[in-house]
């Protein structure tokens, strides 16, 4: 079979170019390769594509060299996925401009792209909003619950480091090309994400800049990639705000923590609080309005460790005892070599503490 990556990728590099109209011209000639190629009196034929669109298309492609722009990125280290591909979200396929090709640091394989919730709030979050949302996301530790997040500074930072202490996995999606880190503050975020946590997606081609307009544009796949979105925080006018309509488009969960009410940045959640948005001051609020469930509470986890268990086999414990969790899903989420996961796993099943499933899985006796 031919690969077309190069031809997605060569879209992908025009700058402004647009999701919809990749979308619309690779449907209208079948295949990237084919709409890439197309001549000028076929484009301008094409079924709703504008002669404005086709205008700067075309003077686009004239320095565009598809083979020279897989090169690039191959030479860069940078993975991406094309929307024909298998491995694509699902979620976000479903969204009205989903992006056509996205670039992405880190391992796909650790998410549980069926149970993500994004989080979303202001950038100048108070102390009180990150504390509360620190607690309401501890409780979901050692789920298969994937946070979603823009890596912005404020609510985004709070949500992906409560994700990684509570041993979850994270996507970051950022609003620039992978030649930048921004906020140059979470380059250590960044870090941890790509190499243990979960996936860092841009659509973005990496020498494009963090300018304004790419963060509310992103935060279409912040919330398409997701279940539900939780709003920690927001003016009535800012980014979350727009993340949160964005939810609601999609027919995703929308659910908001609230705050004190002489805070600005509260306004907007109170707001989407009155227009029906379920309130979460728990992390059962989350779990009822998601309709997930997990075989024990913390708790009773708490309760069933109270065994003698310790070190690795405690981690180990503490994560089946939540979900049931197959080998890929343990070595993603515990810094362990596969050799001596293997061993201790084998020494806890002939201890009766965990068992194998015939599909693979770890779970309790």
């Amino acid at each position: 079979m031919e690969n077309l990556a190069q031809y997605w990728l060569a879209f992908a590099s025009i700058e402004q170019l647009g999701s919809v109209f990749i979308k619309r011209v690779v449907e209208n000639f079948g295949s990237p390769k084919s709409a890439w190629c197309a001549a000028p009196d076929e484009l301008y034929s094409a079924e709703n594509l504008t002669k404005k669109q086709i205008d700067y298309f075309i003077k686009a492609r004239k320095v565009v060299e598809p083979e020279e722009r897989l090169e690039f990125i191959l030479n860069k280290g940078i993975k991406f996925i094309n929307y024909t591909d298998a491995e694509y979200p699902l979620l976000l396929k479903q969204i009205s401009n989903p992006p056509m090709t996205l670039f992405y640091k880190g391992d796909l394989s650790r998410c549980n792209f069926d149970r993500t919730l994004s989080v979303v709030g202001s950038r100048k979050a108070s102390e009180n909003a990150k504390s509360n949302l620190s607690k309401i996301l501890s409780g979901l530790a050692n789920t298969d619950v994937c946070i979603v997040s823009g890596l912005a500074a404020g609510i985004d930072t709070c949500a992906h480091k409560a994700a990684i202490q509570n041993n979850l996995t994270t996507i970051g999606v950022i609003g620039s090309g992978f030649d930048f880190v921004y906020p140059s503050s979470n380059k250590e975020l960044y870090r941890q994400i790509e190499e243990k946590y979960g996936v860092i997606f841009s659509e973005y081609w990496p020498t494009e800049q963090p300018i304004s307009w790419h963060f509310p544009h992103r935060n279409r796949i912040v919330s398409g990639l997701s279940r539900g979105t939780l709003v920690a925080e927001a003016a009535l006018k800012s980014g979350a705000i727009i993340t949160a309509n964005l939810c609601l488009e999609q027919n995703r969960e929308l659910m908001c923590m609230p705050g004190q009410i002489s805070n600005p940045n509260t306004e907007g959640i109170y707001k989407l609080l009155k227009a029906g948005a379920a309130l979460v001051t728990t992390t059962q609020d989350i779990l009822d309005t998601m309709g997930w469930e997990f075989k024990n509470t913390a708790a009773e986890t708490e309760e069933k460790n109270d065994c003698g268990l310790e070190g690795l086999q405690k981690e180990i414990y503490d994560i089946v005892s939540r979900q049931d969790t197959d080998l890929d899903g343990l070595l993603a989420r515990i810094n362990v070599e596969y050799a001596e996961l293997i061993t201790v796993l084998t020494g806890m099943e002939l201890d009766g503490y965990i068992k194998q499933t015939d599909g693979g899985k770890y779970s309790l006796p």
